[in-house]
């Protein structure tokens, strides 16, 4: 496998689209920079006129002799320097930004898609807030290095090149005493990003840590007060935020410490151009003029330089958050869609043949598992827990696929089905509801944005939600709280039956749908999944054995296998696992000990 390229050839490769802008940036810098030095030249050539009227190099260019029109000339000149100088300093500040912006809008958008379609594995693997971090933070960095770092870059490149071309016109003992300092630059400059690289990347991992850390901690607030856990969490929150600090400190330690090598470097340039160009200009054998030239322009050749410790913070900020995004896009998918559609009309049957199953590299949790629900019937899946239930919903679903064997949606293996034909004939009720922040209605119709308002009641009025719906302060339109937080755990999972049913699938698929209910909510809910499920394929997993006794078959699941399968009075009457799980809930066991 071939290394990764080095981030800005990729974003170069992979962001074409941007190049015109990028090329135009730069020639805005160049003819900044170069607006930016030509005023040290007109002022050498003002001491120039001052000093040697009629014989300066104006009055040679111009055939003037009179000193003040020399001048008038000069300011002239300057003054669409500095217009010219002001007008491609914004321009060039409007294209890298405009860059950095519109880059990191695509990259954030575009790594955000690519870890929507990565396996579920994938993300039960890192935390939360470690993949924030990466499409926040990390893209974040990187746009402040596209839109300060490498606009400094190039202007001070061509910096030294333009006032080098100065200097070797000029006098080249000068030109070389001057650039003695660059090169003890330019090697501690590399040897501070070596330096830096790594400590950088620290700081990244630590800042993904602390990240996950807050995301994790936000998310289990009633768990932690519960528990009176909230000095403990905050010394975690502490520990995370120390080691980022702290890797933060060792990179700006680092940093720091190339300034004052380059101050040095600066005072040795300066003094040498002031001493010997002075010695120069009193022997006669540099003109006045060019030697206050000079001067200015050691300064401007070296005091820049200054920034070259900032620029390699920026860049290698930079650089380690844009690996981190594009290892993060490097990223591949195991389960991906295929291109093929269901025969029409959908019935929503569903077969397992010889399922093994499992997580990872662990050991299977499904073992040779068969199972069939034919269309238009209703089947309920049972078990302790680790049975498996949940993981043969996975598989229906797509969210990973079996080890061996097959998963067949109206006889169609399901690796062969795009996501529409897939997901897009199956209604999904989880047990770990989730709602988005927003109104009731956008999040019933979440899987028809373009559904009608009477459709949204229709569901809602199936699901048994249109009540308590309309009994909230502004109806349809209420506003509900990250994940559902201003509601009920029952209403909750109503709305989200509405989502399901407003699809109007050929598969339904439950996933203990009834867990966080009342058993009055839980008879209402009983009442619409009667209505709803008739004559439609339906597979549910429930803990509550009362709400799968209508099912036309129950299969009973234990160590990743078929251990009975029937219907409830089948079941019962066997008096094997399913009946002793019927006798605890329905409190048969309990009421014979005691009578014992």
């Amino acid at each position: 496998m071939n290394p990764p390229r080095h981030p800005l050839r990729e974003l170069w490769s992979r962001y074409r689209a941007y190049r015109p802008r990028l090329v135009l940036a730069v020639a805005m810098s160049v003819v900044n920079k170069v607006m930016d030095v030509v005023p040290e030249l007109v002022i050498g050539a003002a001491i120039d006129v001052v000093v040697r009227g009629d014989d300066s190099l104006v009055a040679a260019v111009l055939g003037v002799e009179d000193r003040f029109t020399q001048l008038a000339v000069l300011a002239g000149v300057n003054v669409v320097v500095w217009v010219l100088e002001s007008a491609t300093d914004y321009a060039a500040q409007v294209l890298w930004r405009g860059l950095a912006q519109a880059v990191e809008h695509d990259l954030r958008t575009e790594a955000y898609a690519h870890v929507q379609s990565l396996d579920l594995t994938w993300h039960e693997a890192r935390t939360t807030g470690g993949t924030l971090a990466v499409l926040n933070d990390d893209v974040n960095q990187l746009e402040r290095f596209l839109d300060v770092g490498a606009p400094r870059v190039i202007q001070v490149v061509l910096n030294v090149v333009l006032v080098g071309a100065v200097f070797a016109a000029s006098s080249w003992t000068l030109t070389v005493l001057a650039f003695l300092p660059i090169p003890v630059i330019v090697v501690g400059s590399l040897w501070f990003q070596q330096r830096l690289r790594p400590l950088y990347a620290e700081v990244r991992r630590t800042n993904g840590a602390l990240s996950g850390t807050l995301a994790a901690n936000l998310g289990g607030l009633p768990t932690i007060r519960a528990f009176t856990a909230e000095d403990r969490e905050t010394a975690r929150v502490a520990r995370a935020s120390l080691a980022y600090r702290s890797a933060n400190t060792r990179a700006i330690r680092s940093s720091a410490a190339f300034v004052p090598l380059i101050r040095m470097a600066i005072l040795a340039g300066f003094t040498t151009t002031l001493l010997l160009g002075g010695w120069a200009a009193l022997r006669g054998e540099l003109e006045v003029g060019l030697y206050s030239v000079l001067v200015f322009m050691t300064q401007r050749l070296l005091w820049p330089l200054t920034d070259v410790g900032e620029m390699l913070d920026l860049y290698q900020r930079g650089m380690a958050s844009a690996r981190r995004v594009l290892g993060l896009l490097r990223e591949r998918a195991r389960v991906v869609p295929g291109a093929r559609s269901l025969p029409a009309p959908v019935r929503g049957g569903v077969t397992l043949r010889d399922v093994r199953a499992g997580y990872d590299d662990g050991p299977d949790v499904l073992r040779g598992l068969d199972l069939e629900v034919p269309p238009g019937e209703v089947h309920a899946v049972v078990g302790p827990t680790g049975a498996g239930k949940s993981t043969l919903l996975r598989l229906v679903l797509r969210f990973q696929d079996p080890r061996s064997g097959q998963v067949l949606l109206d006889g169609v293996d399901v690796r062969e089905l795009s996501w529409e034909a897939l997901r897009g004939s199956i209604g999904y009720v989880s047990q770990d509801v989730f709602l988005f922040r927003g109104s009731v209605r956008d999040n019933i119709a979440y899987g028809r944005p373009d559904a009608s308002d009477e459709a949204v009641v229709a569901a809602a009025r199936a699901a048994e939600a249109h009540d308590f719906v309309e009994a909230l302060p502004d109806g349809y339109a209420t506003v509900v709280g990250e994940r559902g937080a201003t509601l009920s755990g029952g209403q909750r999972q109503r709305l989200a039956l509405a989502r399901a049913l407003l699809r109007d699938p050929a598969l339904l698929v439950l996933d203990e749908a009834t867990s966080a209910v009342d058993n009055d909510t839980e008879a209402a809910i009983q009442r619409s999944l009667a209505r709803v499920t008739a004559g439609r394929s339906t597979l549910m997993v429930a803990h509550r054995l009362s709400t799968v006794r209508d099912a036309h078959r129950i299969w009973v699941l234990d160590g990743g296998r078929v251990a009975e399968a029937g219907t409830h009075d089948e079941l019962v009457s066997r008096g094997g696992a399913y009946a002793a799980m019927w006798a605890v809930q329905t409190g048969e066991r309990t009421a014979a000990a005691a009578g014992g």
